[in-house]
């Protein structure tokens, strides 16, 4: 009995001994994280979106995640809690005004208030209008027009040998294809309607041109400079420049002549 005690009393104190140690190792390896955060500089939580989030698409909590961030560099407008973003039980949502990507801080600018209805309206460039454009599968570049794009818009008027065309504007960027708005759209499809962003002046040209003719989408490439010189309008017979025939190939006029006798000698004339 007495013998067991003593082998109990020695684990015990074995089980202490070890406790004591592993709690030691834990405190030295908790000191040097503390340190190395200290030197680093203190990090914060910061939400950022755990998928992609469409425009117009409301915020859930199963699209949001948060990430550490160096609190010193934290950018304006970040969230560093749920609590903010997600509505009350029962209550509108917020919504992405921009589509946001995996992985992207969610900022105040690219989302909307509780409820706040998300249009259009809220991608445009400040002092910008959104006008649409009627098109087909022809002037629309087959249906290959999506929203986020850049194109330039060609008035074509006229008739027969006196048919124009001219640039009316280059890099518009599309905001809109018939309801679609969402710039991760990358199916093509014929649409009717195109909605473009201008500034005022650019859209009472746009509506003058749309009773004046027929209007067609040209589609930019990512890399076109903006600064760009305005176009020229050109005219059919521009493209079919009728260029004057070459004077050995004119027809040659047939010259008629008679002959005229005097005594030995003959002359010819022409007769005209």
């Amino acid at each position: 009995m007495f013998g067991m005690n003593i082998s109990s009393l020695l684990s015990m104190i074995s089980g202490l001994a070890l406790a004591g140690g592993s709690a030691y190792v834990a405190k030295d390896y908790i000191d040097g994280r503390t340190v190395t955060a200290g030197q680093e500089g203190a990090l914060v939580e910061v939400v950022v979106a755990s998928q992609d989030i469409a425009f117009g698409t409301a915020l859930t909590a199963q699209s949001l995640t948060t990430i550490a961030w160096p609190a010193e560099a934290q950018p304006a407008g970040t969230f560093n809690s749920f609590a903010v973003l997600l509505p009350e039980p029962g209550k509108p949502p917020r919504r992405a005004r921009r589509a946001i990507a995996q992985g992207e801080l969610i900022r105040d600018s690219k989302i909307s208030n509780f409820g706040e209805k998300v249009t259009i309206v809220q991608t445009l460039s400040p002092d910008h209008r959104a006008m649409a454009i009627k098109v087909s599968a022809e002037t629309a570049v087959g249906g290959f027009v999506t929203p986020g794009d850049s194109v330039d818009v060609l008035l074509t008027q006229g008739r027969e040998a006196s048919l124009k065309t001219v640039t009316i504007l280059q890099n518009a960027r599309v905001i809109g294809v018939d309801q679609d708005a969402n710039q991760e759209t990358d199916t093509p499809g014929v649409a009717r309607t195109v909605t473009v962003e201008v500034t005022p002046e650019e859209g009472q040209r746009l509506a003058l041109a749309q009773r004046a003719g027929t209007l067609s989408l040209t589609l930019r490439n990512v890399d076109t400079p903006e600064d760009e010189v305005p176009l020229d309008s050109i005219s059919l017979n521009d493209v079919l420049r009728n260029l004057r025939p070459q004077q050995e190939d004119a027809p040659q006029r047939v010259r008629k002549t008679v002959l005229i006798r005097r005594g030995t000698e003959v002359s010819e004339t022409e007769i005209r």
